[in-house]
């Protein structure tokens, strides 16, 4: 009995801790619409500098409690709604996800820059951790009070808020209509900001509370994680019924320390669904739960996508095969092998497209797919042992197939969400997936065949060999995988100019009209997600061979959202906005961390200042993910448009290809070094639509059309002559003495 009391005790203090973090969800999405993936991170950071504060500094800890959350966490709030999230209406769902999301990796990558995530940081309990009181038999910590306490006082606040108070029925107002919120003589944007900073406070008090009750230790990724278990509390209240809230968070708490304290401990599976438990239960609850109906008009977002003809894909993909061959003839054995993996990666990137960009439909877990290929792929493809292993093509292809039907499975109990909610649960598989498979290395026994999914936690996936071709060879290895990316993008151009993409378009628009027009929506939802698993899965077997040794690490769901967040900034619904996407998930951050690693190593002197560049790139790079919401339709959108612009500037074209090629050829010829090629040819493409559009308007000035003739320039005499001799009109000799020149 005092077992389950103990137990019962610790679940409903971690509970209490879940409802403060989840309370602030609600609050947010409730007053923007918004869900915040980067609650947990908020949650992290300020947590990060109570440690600051407290451990460092020395500061008493109910001064830094008052700053901390006080101050830094209302200011953050406010701060990221202020620069970042008032700038998304009238933009999609995806746009939303992946800015919060961008602003998710930025924080961490804040932290781990401020705080070497190599070091050990613990946070005390408040009174220290011998400071507790007996009640029937059962120790209770007055830090666990105090976590009950806070949680039973925000529930009822938060009730009298939304309830009882003017403030709190214009904050719900603001996300309805904040158009008739404003002729009541309110301030939405007010009211949404007090929300948010709200919102960002309940998510560091529930840090500073959750760090000393989950065993002290301090850690950047594992604390954004252990917030966002709450997201299943928020669900529970369907993000809009505080009580709700709550009693889902008492549950979530409890039945995570049952689990603990009943189920066999001799291995690692209770653990394992211990940590899991939170993701299963919100995939359990979106899908129970009632959801709301189709909507019935298109929804008109500020995102635009052209997709290309399967013409135009054929001649770019061959394009593309060209110069990813010659520039293979320039770079070292290394170099190739990470554009190998940054190649794998965009073929992932491409199951993003068909399923985001042309479906509508959300994935924040691709690399699951490929974990789920990879394991099948390791344990019946592989032939041989040692340097002389080969990975099969029938275990490629049933890497690919699985992968596939595990798409389909996960989208059949998902086929009824949509938008957020689906996201959601494509979440929650990944974080399942990465905490229970990926993590197993005991040994099982089906049908008298014993096996272990990730043995020593890691597999070794060899290059695989496809009938002759060999793909030990690195240059091998990355034509075939870009021949890959070609013929799939390929794929999708015909599969999108087709009648199915024609239907896939339709559902994204206005899944209700689809419908009432005959359109089987749940065998199109099941054929996009088994298409785009497949593609993953794919990539998936690529980027593992390509790496050689993966483990849990390369699958995670920070690694997914990684690459979502950069393809989106590229162009969800462009091919091309994969392969940019793909290429900086896979080379773009490691080869310029590595780079700013190597100078720092090669020069002590400046070494502080190298690795500050390393950390600040990679700060940069959710810096650009949060600025998608100012341009959500991507760059490559407007690097296409430039380039489209260009083509009456064909001298600059031809000036421009006739550089690229006598720089080639010094790079071949070993003149100019590698690296010096590709910086200067990066920034001849970047530069090509500024000159091509200085070009363009110059142009334009030396020859006005003549319907702009005193319009776009002032008549002169000339100009009168001009336009005599154009229309056929005996020429006056110019402007009749004493007439003045005018202007349009």
């Amino acid at each position: 009995m005092t077992t389950f009391l103990t137990y019962t005790i610790l679940g409903l203090v971690l509970g209490a801790v879940y409802f403060i973090a989840a309370s602030g969800l609600v609050l947010t999405y409730n007053t923007s619409g918004i869900f915040n993936f980067a609650h947990g991170a908020q949650a992290m950071f300020g947590t990060f500098l109570y440690w600051q504060f407290t451990n460092v500094w020395g500061w008493p800890v109910w001064l830094a409690l008052v700053i901390v959350v006080g101050v830094v966490g209302p200011a953050m709030g406010a701060a990221l709604y202020a620069a970042i999230m008032k700038g998304l209406r009238g933009t999609a769902e995806v746009t939303k996800i992946i800015v919060t999301v961008a602003v998710l990796l930025g924080t961490v990558y804040l932290a781990q820059w401020a705080w070497n995530p190599d070091e050990a940081y613990t946070v005390d309990m408040f009174f220290g951790g011998g400071a507790k009181i007996t009640v029937a038999g059962v120790e209770i910590r007055w830090h666990e009070i105090v976590c009950l306490a806070a949680a039973v006082a925000i529930a009822i606040g938060l009730r009298v808020l939304f309830t009882r108070s003017r403030t709190g029925v214009v904050m719900r107002a603001s996300v309805d209509d904040p158009d008739l919120v404003r002729l009541n003589g309110h301030d939405p944007e007010r009211a949404a900001m007090l929300a948010w900073a709200l919102g960002s406070t309940l998510a560091v008090l529930a840090g500073v509370l959750i760090v000393p009750i989950s065993g002290g230790g301090l850690d950047a990724n594992m604390l954004t994680l252990l917030v966002i278990d709450a997201f299943a509390a928020a669900m529970f209240g369907r993000l809009r019924s505080i009580p709700r809230t709550f009693a889902g968070a008492i549950v979530l708490g409890l039945a995570a320390n049952y689990v603990l304290a009943y189920l066999p401990s001799a291995g690692t599976f209770a653990g394992n669904l211990r940590v899991s438990l939170p993701m299963i239960l919100l995939f359990v609850v979106l899908v129970v739960l009632p959801q709301d109906r189709l909507r019935g008009a298109a929804v008109r977002t500020r995102e635009r996508y052209r997709p290309p003809t399967v013409r135009s894909a054929a001649v770019w993909g061959a394009v593309l095969v060209a110069v990813v061959y010659l520039y293979s003839r320039l770079l070292s054995d290394g170099g190739v092998s990470t554009l190998a993996l940054g190649m794998s990666f965009a073929i992932v990137a491409l199951s993003l497209t068909v399923l985001t960009g042309y479906a509508g439909e959300l994935n924040l877990a691709p690399l699951a797919f490929g974990a789920v290929a990879t394991i099948v792929a390791f344990h019946f493809g592989v032939q041989g042992s040692g340097l002389a292993a080969r990975l099969g093509v029938h275990g490629v292809l049933l890497g690919v197939l699985a992968a596939a039907v595990v798409g389909g499975l996960i989208a059949l109990p998902a086929l009824r969400l949509r938008g957020l909610y689906l996201a959601l649960a494509t979440m929650a598989f990944g974080v399942f997936l990465s905490n229970m498979v990926l993590r197993d290395t005991t040994r099982h026994e089906l049908f008298g065949v014993e096996f272990t999914l990730f043995p020593g936690g890691s597999l070794v996936v060899p290059p695989p060999k496809l009938g002759p071709v060999d793909l030990r060879d690195g240059t091998t290895f990355l034509m075939a995988a870009t021949v890959l990316f070609a013929l799939i993008a390929i794929g999708l151009a015909a599969l999108r100019a087709g009648g199915y993409g024609r239907r896939l378009a339709a559902m994204k628009d206005s899944p209700a009209a689809t419908a009432m027009l005959g359109q089987d929506l749940v065998r199109l939802k099941l054929g996009v997600f088994m298409i785009s698993a497949a593609i993953a899965g794919l990539g998936g077997i690529l980027m593992s061979a390509a790496t050689g040794t993966v483990a849990q690490e390369n699958f995670t769901f920070t690694v997914s959202l990684s690459l979502l967040m950069l393809v989106v900034v590229a162009g969800i619904g462009y091919i091309s906005g994969a392969l940019f996407g793909g290429l900086m998930a896979g080379v773009g951050g490691a080869v310029l961390t590595g780079t700013f690693s190597d100078l720092a190593l090669q020069h002590p002197g400046p070494a502080d200042i190298f690795t500050a560049l390393g950390h600040l790139v990679m700060v940069l790079t959710a810096l650009v993910g949060m600025g998608v919401g100012r341009n959500p339709s991507g760059v490559v959108h407007d690097i296409a448009e430039g380039y489209r612009a260009m083509r009456g500037a064909k001298p600059v074209l031809y000036g421009a290809g006739a550089f690229g090629a006598v720089l080639y050829a010094l790079a071949v010829t070993g003149v100019i070094g590698s690296w010096t090629f590709s910086l200067v040819a990066l920034c001849v493409v970047m530069l090509l639509p500024v000159v091509g559009r200085m070009y363009l308007e110059e142009g334009r000035k030396r020859e006005t059309p003549l319907e702009l003739l005193g319009v776009d320039e002032p008549y002169t005499d000339e100009l009168r002559a001009r336009l005599d001799r154009e229309l056929g009109l005996p020429v006056t000799g110019g402007a009749l003495k004493g007439e003045a020149s005018v202007t349009a």
